[in-house]
């Protein structure tokens, strides 16, 4: 696969935006071991502070000029290669759109379809501009029937949220203190940098608490003796929420759940809504619930919880719904009814209901487990890298695979077809667990 790199003709890789942390760094500096020539494009101070001078090319424009001047960095540098992470935000949808019009190969990093203990790497697209979404059930099964590969399994333990909620405060701690050389930097989120700062500030200082409230929750639920379906919310914000679903906001989503809940399902089940192990506080989630409840005479009903860890609620759950967040996957393997109200990379009509909500929510259709498992399977076989983008030992497992993926000239599903797939490798401490 690094055979492809020669000194007359190297690859010339540009990165633009990536997780918080060092990851595309390190990424950047194995590329160069093996023959590339790397640049990285950064919008702010964070975007600086994590990469270095090597290769940095600041952009200190406005967003309206940033598509004529990714062009001539693509021109000028002849690139072959873009890197970038996630490909719903502005910046990098204009400079993918840009780069496949010169026949430029395009790598998307995204958090895993099968998280916490994978993460993403596809070429052109992610989530809902995979090329998962042209893909049938069969092709995966055939290409499976073709490698004769054993499954994968999830490793006992996973140790990234505290290092991300890290990176993520330090990022913005730099963006909001020595920004001044990026007065046209304008987030992709849509708050202030300030505002962004004090939110990851404050989980950081509020976890302990957060915990403590969380496990009461989860008790109240789990000892209730009661029926209940599970709610499964995104962050407002998330790229994949606003990019492939059809919802403004997630009021709206929690307003159309609570309302079908209320018109189908039986007098004695309840509803739990389970927030985004990430949110930070910038909707007014639990308000939103509260109001809705009292609205809909579901009070006693209808539960809120902040986070916490999903497989306790989904081993007593009748049923879950979601947007599109990649927790269905979790839903799905454990044979769960599953209806998904977006566009996901899961969403084939083997897995998710086609029922209307409230007819779900009376009395829900179940997957296809066994179909399941071939499609898990599959995505372990191609776009899911054993480890994750913020603890030391995440980022090692990846780089230790990646870097022939993004050199070789197949990407990961047509790699599998022809065989020429990369063993996977296992993180340290697997245990039987299959999440």
């Amino acid at each position: 696969m690094t055979g492809d790199i020669t000194p007359d003709r190297p690859r010339r890789v540009l990165f633009l935006q990536g997780p918080h942390g060092p990851f595309f760094h390190q990424l950047a500096r194995a590329l160069r071991k093996a023959g590339a020539e790397v640049w990285r494009a950064g919008f702010n101070r964070g975007d600086e502070a994590f990469w270095g001078r090597d290769g940095y090319l600041p952009y200190t424009g406005s967003p309206e000029d940033w598509p004529a001047h990714c062009a001539r960095i693509l021109d000028g540098h002849g690139i072959t290669d873009l890197v970038l992470y996630g490909d719903a935000r502005p910046i990098h949808a204009e400079a993918i759109t840009l780069a496949k019009a010169r026949g430029i190969t395009v790598h998307v990093f995204e958090e895993g379809y099968l998280r916490p203990y994978w993460a993403t790497y596809e070429r052109g697209g992610s989530n809902g501009n995979s090329r998962l979404m042209t893909m049938s059930l069969g092709e995966m099964q055939a290409a499976l029937a073709r490698s004769g590969i054993d499954q994968p399994r999830a490793p006992a333990t996973w140790g990234d949220m505290r290092a991300h909620i890290f990176y993520g405060a330090l990022y913005h701690f730099c963006v909001l203190t020595m920004n001044r050389r990026y007065r046209a930097f304008r987030p992709h989120r849509g708050i202030t940098v300030a505002e962004e700062f004090r939110l990851h500030l404050a989980r950081l200082v509020l976890m302990p608490f957060h915990s403590i409230e969380r496990w009461l929750a989860t008790w109240r639920v789990r000892s209730g003796g009661f029926p209940y379906h599970l709610v499964l919310l995104q962050l407002d914000h998330d790229a994949s929420f606003r990019a492939h679903s059809g919802f403004a906001d997630t009021t709206e989503f929690i307003d159309t759940c609570l309302q079908a809940f209320a018109e189908g399902a039986p007098g004695h089940h309840h509803i739990v809504l389970k927030a985004h192990p990430l949110e930070d506080g910038r909707v007014a989630v639990a308000g939103a619930i509260r109001d809705t409840a009292r609205r809909l005479g579901l009070q006693g009903r209808v539960h809120f919880l902040r986070g916490g860890k999903l497989a306790r609620l989904l081993d007593g759950a009748r049923s879950a719904v979601t947007v599109n967040s990649t927790a269905g996957q979790q839903v799905l393997w454990r044979g769960l009814p599953l209806k998904a109200l977006g566009r996901a990379v899961y969403g084939l009509p083997e897995f998710v209901s086609a029922q209307p909500l409230a007819a779900f929510f009376a009395a829900p259709d179940r997957p296809d487990s066994r179909a399941y498992r071939d499609y898990r399977h599959y995505l372990l076989e191609t776009s899911q890298i054993p480890g994750g983008f913020y603890a030391t030992r995440g980022r090692r497992q990846i780089l230790r695979q990646v870097i022939d993926m993004i050199l070789s000239p197949e990407d990961p599903y047509d790699a599998l077809v022809s065989g020429k797939a990369a063993p996977r490798q296992q993180l340290p401490g697997t245990g039987g667990a299959n999440w």
